[in-house]
């Protein structure tokens, strides 16, 4: 079989286990965090409009 070419055959030697154990797997929770962040910009919003225009005329 060439470069490229396409073999229906092989779909259908898929060995696929999705039964990973715990110690294979990827914890997703490893790293959760809940709590709330704010932020505070200080400018309104026509300032940094000004301001994105004023960057974007310099480019």
């Amino acid at each position: 079989m060439g470069f490229g070419s396409y073999d229906e055959s092989e779909q259908d030697n898929n060995d696929y286990d999705a039964d990973l154990d715990d110690e294979n797997g990827v914890n997703t929770e490893e790293n959760s965090h809940e709590g709330k962040v704010d932020f505070e910009i200080g400018a309104s919003n026509d300032e940094l409009l000004d301001r994105l225009q004023d960057i974007k005329d310099n480019n």
